[in-house]
């Protein structure tokens, strides 16, 4: 069955890991279950039916496939870690409850006897144990998962293709990363991504967002004005983050962690007109190494020498991110930060729920944020015959930071050298050919030399044929190579 246009509507998992880029193409089976049992072995159950095997029992699902998996009763993490238990190639969970935008289009479940629809979309989100998922899972509204679910049951097989195509909508990808400055995840990636995104260039923008608590909705400033929450916010409860080391009286503050990332984000505004934002990579970089140690338990972390040191050494002048900071409205006192209530308005209408988050072209990425994984999905981005040589020549290679320095794929050869059996048939051939020629010089000169010695006997042996005369290195009889005979 197919649906015309860009096909079923669907919202993807922020978890998992999938092929960016790629497709799956399956049958699906469905459950028909919520799938939140971990100790039961769904593979027997389902639709379409199978025949029984020799157990007597329904024969399993045939792999590979997609299997689909009723919303309810556990998180979305739980069904789809079951799905990839069950050999599950991916997962669809569908929807059990209508939105209300969806009007007369969905129909309620027959059973419920009054269901209210959904006011906002259900988000799959990692409930903070899915790192060990790696098949990727989509949400199908109600009103599309139901009619498949309906062929399903009559026992004919749907066949099903998942797509992970990035938005192209020009020849130059965004990607954005979220983070703060003590996230530790993103971390090697703010380390070792610096040289790709010199690499891009002006292929790409990047944008570096900081993740910045909402005082106001969290509670934090009271009625009067005054800070509720400690020394986890600025401005009098605004602007909050999380303790960093969990200890509100010594260490790293939530406060300390919003500062640093306004500077972060003035140093941005300041150097990263041109999508990449050299002195940006240089000062995160410059700053983790001198003032963000473990071993110093945060005693450089706010200290503004440290800071103004990184700065020099990052090429980033302390006044204009200090004026940047002030006239954004400062982190006193009861008033806005213009700066970070951008960072909140961009938070909210890109809907990060998880730290780290990647995002290319506005679109999620999910996995491991390595420089490997990061680089396929910016490269993935470009529209088709629109990417830069560094994704051709790089994209898919095990070692991206060693592409990148040398201009291809280490074990791959050089665009520009010669593979290793045509280096070695060349020199071969070089070597016959000097062989050959000096062969035949050698007889060439074997040759000639052989007659002057038999100038020089015909010259001296008519003198005297009385007297035999004594041959010089040919005796009696014997001829020479062109069949003259010499006595």
């Amino acid at each position: 069955m197919t649906k015309p246009g860009d096909g079923y509507d669907h919202r993807e998992a922020l978890f998992g890991l999938p092929p960016y880029g790629g497709s799956i193409q399956q049958n699906i089976y469905y459950a028909d279950s919520t799938l939140c049992d971990s100790n039961t072995d769904y593979a027997r159950g389902g639709y379409p039916t199978r025949p029984k095997d020799g157990s007597g029992k329904m024969a399993p699902w045939k792999a590979p496939f997609i299997l689909m998996v009723d919303r309810g009763d556990c998180s979305f993490v739980v069904k789809v870690r079951n799905a990839q238990k069950a050999g599950a190639a991916a997962a669809l969970i569908a929807d059990n409850v209508c939105l209300c935008n969806a009007g007369s289009s969905c129909t309620p479940e027959s059973n419920m006897v009054y269901q209210e629809c959904e006011t906002k979309e259900p988000i799959m989100a990692d409930d903070g144990s899915g790192a060990d998922i790696t098949i990727p899972s989509f949400l199908l509204f109600k009103q599309d998962s139901d009619p498949i679910k309906a062929v399903l049951k009559q026992d004919k097989m749907v066949r099903a293709q998942m797509s992970w195509t990035l938005p192209a909508p020009d020849a130059r990808v965004e990607y954005e990363l979220w983070s703060t400055p003590k996230e530790p995840v993103s971390a090697p990636l703010k380390k070792n991504f610096r040289e790709v995104a010199v690499a891009l260039g002006n292929h790409a923008q990047f944008t570096p967002h900081y993740y910045v608590y909402d005082g106001l909705f969290a509670g934090c400033r009271a009625s009067d004005g005054t800070n509720q929450c400690y020394n986890l916010c600025t401005n009098n409860g605004r602007y909050c983050s999380t303790d960093p080391d969990d200890d509100l009286d010594s260490g790293i503050s939530g406060a300390d962690v919003v500062t640093e990332s306004l500077r972060q984000i003035c140093i941005w505004k300041e150097y990263g007109g041109d999508g990449v934002g050299l002195p940006w990579w240089d000062y995160v970089q410059e700053f983790e190494f001198r003032c963000d140690k473990d071993a110093d338990a945060g005693k450089f972390f706010n200290n503004e020498e440290c800071i103004k040191d990184a700065m020099s050494r990052s090429g980033v002048d302390y006044n204009k991110i200090q004026k940047c900071m002030d006239d954004s409205g400062g982190l006193e006192g009861d008033v806005e930060n213009s700066v970070l209530e951008d960072e909140l308005v961009n938070r909210e209408m890109t809907g990060v729920l998880i730290l780290p988050s990647f995002y290319v072209n506005q679109s999620p990425i999910r996995g491991a944020l390595t420089v490997g994984e990061t680089f396929e999905a910016v490269c993935s981005g470009f529209i088709s015959g629109s990417e830069p040589d560094v994704c051709k020549h790089c994209n898919k290679c095990v070692d991206v930071d060693s592409c990148i320095n040398i201009g291809y794929c280490p074990g791959s050869g050089s665009p520009n050298s010669v593979s290793v059996p045509v280096f070695a048939g060349s020199m071969g051939a070089v070597v016959i050919c000097v062989v050959c020629i000096g062969l035949i010089q050698w007889q060439r000169s074997q040759r000639q030399m052989r007659a002057q010695v038999r100038g020089i006997l015909a010259e001296y042996m008519p003198l005297d044929e009385n007297n035999k005369v004594e041959s010089v290195g040919i005796t009696e009889g014997e001829e020479d190579e062109d069949g003259v005979e010499l006595s």
